[in-house]
């Protein structure tokens, strides 16, 4: 009796042609594809500072504003310093030195011509003025330089004008300069006219003589820079007629100076 044969299995492969297929993704929504996730669903939280930081704008104004302060506190400090050095170098020189203004008077004038245009509106005239002019100091002398002006007024009204001389006046000296004006005025009848009226009722004409003279003062052996003197004196005169010598009834002068 033969012996039965071993059953054998067979796999057999099965198509299932009509399965659904599913319609529905296979990742549920919501859920990444990978690992890394999918560029197109990812949102990038951004991330913030810990602590607010400073505009670089801002940051940028307040280092321009803290340059200008130290430039206007470098600047105040040098002034203040220059302020007090020649504070300090005034003081020494005026301890050392002792200056005193300088002073002048009108000793006497002369006109030489004075007389009127033939249709009387032209007044011309030329005086010749004589000045003392005095330097008290003892260490201190003054270049009177080119430049000036000399002139003579009446009631506001110039005359005549002309330049002051150019000399050295030295230490304690007294010098007497003579100036020679010339001019011309127009409306020269009413000014006649008030220069006899005034010279009837008071007896005396007031004339404004007025210099401006550059100046350069040597203390010692340093000369200064260049200076202007101004000297304002008024003039009483007895007349204004065309003789040799006018009498000078009173004469007062007041100087000051200016760079």
């Amino acid at each position: 009796m033969a012996a039965p044969d071993h059953q054998k299995i067979h796999p057999v492969h099965v198509e299932l042609e009509n399965t659904p297929k599913p319609t529905a993704p296979l990742v549920p929504p919501g859920s990444f594809r990978s690992e890394k996730g999918d560029p197109e669903r990812q949102h990038v939280v951004p991330t913030q500072p810990p602590y607010p930081q400073p505009s670089p704008p801002a940051a940028a104004t307040r280092k321009r504003r803290s340059c200008c302060r130290r430039c206007l506190c470098w600047t105040c400090c040098s002034l203040l310093l220059a302020v007090l050095a020649v504070a300090a170098s005034a003081a020494v020189l005026f301890l050392v030195f002792r200056p005193k203004v300088p002073k002048y008077s009108v000793d006497s004038l002369t006109i030489s011509q004075l007389s009127l245009s033939p249709d009387n509106n032209t007044l011309s005239a030329a005086f010749r003025v004589s000045i003392t002019a005095r330097n008290p100091n003892k260490k201190i002398g003054i270049y009177y330089r080119g430049g000036s002006r000399l002139r003579v007024a009446y009631a506001g009204t110039d005359l005549c004008e002309g330049p002051f001389p150019e000399f050295y006046q030295g230490h304690r000296n007294t010098t007497v300069v003579n100036v020679a004006l010339t001019g011309q005025t127009t409306d020269a009848s009413r000014l006649l006219r008030s220069m006899q009226t005034q010279q009837q009722t008071e007896g005396i004409v007031p004339l404004d003589l007025r210099a401006k003279v550059p100046v350069r003062v040597k203390i010692g052996k340093l000369k200064m820079m260049k200076w202007k003197f101004l000297v304002k004196c008024r003039v009483g005169v007895d007349s204004l007629s065309q003789v040799n010598v006018i009498r000078v009834r009173s004469s007062k002068c007041k100087f000051r100076f200016r760079l």
